[in-house]
Parts: structure tokens; C-alpha cells; sequence
């Protein structure tokens, strides 16, 4: 299995990681450390070095409660950084986390491989945009905004919902001519759920699985794993791992993080498990 993006292709035989890359002031947990092109680009080369198989840049914070930040700021954090890391001729794709159109289309411009949206492609022109490129897109489930999200968050059955929500948003990027081979699908940990419905979503994420695409997780340093070990953002690496491997058990084959080097110890401890039983 391979997720195809633009002239790169991510081998997905077995999981993979994403590092993240955030060049905005607020984001919840690496705000401000990557402001600037330099620091980015060491970045991004010190997560290559670690193992990541994707970069995803993010310019805009979608933590709970966020203010959305003009599409103008954002194009000038993230659009520098874009074709830095293009220019560089990174060995792996180049992904931005971004749900406006207008943003996409200028970092596909810049090089982007990769487009990576909470709104999973809802605004306007964002599906056309992506499939025109053929750049990888990946497709997030969130209940109401990143504003409201967390304001009382409600299901009847929250796997069933996210499943089908994603396997709607599949069926209409496939019917606009998005390549099947470029999809990711995300159950979207902590986009409008509480605590219990993300566990509840870990738990039986063979069933988003299912679906039969490949799964991205975002677990990593995320309140889910702050409320059950009560510590701040910087002290929840060991528990985003172990929430990362349990994802990797349920089917994830792409797992975005913050702590590339420890996440891949834990795939490798996983990986040398799973091959004594061959």
C-alpha cells in the first residue's frame, strides 16, 4: 500500500510517522519554538534524521477555543516555510495543515505534497484545488468548529458517526476526481469529543479501519492523554506513544507526532513483537 502525493509516494506496508511542524505562536503544545525559517527548517531536517516519512506545517492553531487568524497571516507564516523546505529538496512529502482554500492553493504553489485539513476539504474550491494538483489530502472529522468544538460535544455513537462522516467525505472527494490512492482518513482525536469518545474511538479503531483506507491518528500530547496522567504538555510523551502503538494495533498506518524519536522506538519495539509470530 502506498499513499501517493504529487510526484512522492509514503510506503504504508508498514506505519508510518508525521512530524509536526507547527510556525505559529499559539498552537498547545510547540508554540512559537518555529517561528522563523531557519529554526523550521532544523527542524523539519532533525525529524527527517529521527525517521519521520512526512513533515505536516501547521499556521494556524486549531486547539480548543482558537481565534482563526487571517488567511493573510497565515500564508505568511507558512508560505516561506513551504518553499524552504521545497527548495531543500526534502527526501520525504511536505504537508499543511490548513482549511482554507486560498491557503492551499498557494502552498501547493510553493511545493506542498500534502493537504491536511480538520474541515476534511469542506470549503469551498478545497476539493478541486486538490485533485487538480493531485496532491495527498487528508480528511479529519470534527463536530462543529475549533471554537465551539469542545462546547458539550454529543453523540448517539460516536464510532458509527465518525465512520460514516468520513465515509461520506470520501465518496464526494472520489467523485471529484481525488485519487483514491491519495487519502488519508482521521477520526480526529480531540475535535469535538470528550475524553470518553476519544478513548471510545481508540478502542475500536479497527472499525474506522474498516473503511478499508488508510487511518492517520493525532494523539500526540493531546488533553485525552494530559486528563488520565494529570501532567502538562511537555510531560505526556510516554503516554502519547503508548496511545500511538494502541492506534497502530487498531489499523492506523500514518501517526502524527510531536516526538518523532520516541515514536519510532515504540513502532520498532512493536514491529520486532509482531515479527515472532511469522
Amino acid at each position: 500500500m502506498k499513499f501517493i502525493c504529487r510526484n512522492k509516494a509514503v510506503d504504508l506496508s508498514e506505519p508510518r510517522v508525521m512530524g509536526v511542524l507547527n510556525v505559529t505562536p499559539d498552537s498547545f503544545s510547540d508554540g512559537g519554538r518555529y517561528m522563523d525559517v531557519e529554526s523550521a527548517l532544523d527542524r523539519a531536517w532533525q525529524m527527517i534524521d529521527e525517521g519521520a516519512a512526512i513533515i505536516d506545517i501547521g499556521g494556524e492553531s486549531t486547539r480548543p477555543g482558537a481565534v482563526r487568524p487571517a488567511v493573510a497571516v497565515e500564508l505568511n507564516r507558512i508560505v516561506p516555510v513551504v518553499q524552504h523546505l521545497a527548495a531543500a529538496s526534502l527526501p520525504v512529502p511536505i504537508s499543511v495543515d490548513t482549511r482554507h482554500a486560498d491557503v492551499m492553493k498557494a502552498v501547493i504553489d510553493a511545493g506542498a505534497d500534502i493537504i491536511n485539513d480538520v474541515e476534511a476539504l469542506h470549503a469551498p474550491g478545497a476539493i478541486d484545488i486538490c485533485a487538480t494538483a493531485k496532491v495527498g489530502v487528508c480528511l479529519m472529522h470534527m463536530q462543529g468548529t475549533p471554537d465551539t468544538m469542545q462546547v458539550q460535544p454529543h453523540y448517539a455513537n460516536v464510532v458509527d458517526e465518525v465512520r460514516s462522516y468520513l465515509e461520506g467525505r470520501l465518496a464526494t472527494c472520489l467523485r471529484h476526481g481525488v485519487s483514491r490512492e491519495s487519502i488519508l482518513l482521521d477520526p480526529g482525536f480531540g475535535f469535538g469529543k470528550t475524553c470518553e469518545h476519544n478513548y471510545l474511538l481508540l478502542k475500536r479503531l479497527r472499525i474506522i479501519a474498516g473503511i478499508g483506507m488508510p487511518v492517520l491518528v493525532g494523539l500526540s500530547r493531546k488533553s485525552m492523554i494530559g486528563s488520565v496522567l494529570d501532567v502538562e504538555v511537555e510531560k505526556r510523551t510516554v503516554g502519547s506513544v503508548v496511545a500511538a502503538m494502541l492506534a497502530v494495533q487498531g489499523g492506523a498506518k500514518v501517526v502524527r507526532a510531536h516526538d518523532v524519536f520516541e515514536t519510532i522506538q515504540g513502532l520498532k519495539i512493536l514491529r520486532a513483537c509482531v515479527a515472532v509470530d511469522r
